[in-house]
């Protein structure tokens, strides 16, 4: 399974940790959780996985508690 580039990682480092999507990023990241599962799961498009992961776009409210799951299952506290 390929990681993320080197341009993904370093956005997703830049950008506010306190964000939702960057959390997200942050967990797929370190567990080599590929965005087009991550699209899939909250039946998004990849483009708008990567905006989440870097900052660039805030998750809508009804996407937060799939995004919250995922994160958990993510760092095994599912």
């Amino acid at each position: 399974m390929r990681g993320y580039s080197q341009c993904v990682i370093e956005a997703n480092q830049l950008a506010d940790p306190s964000n939702i999507g960057v959390m997200l990023g942050r967990a797929c990241i370190a567990q080599k959780y590929p965005a087009a599962m991550v699209a899939k799961e909250l039946e998004i498009s990849r483009q708008a996985v990567y905006d989440y992961f870097s900052g660039n776009a805030k998750p809508t409210k009804d996407k937060e508690s799939l995004i919250i799951e995922l994160i958990q299952k993510l760092n095994g506290s599912n």
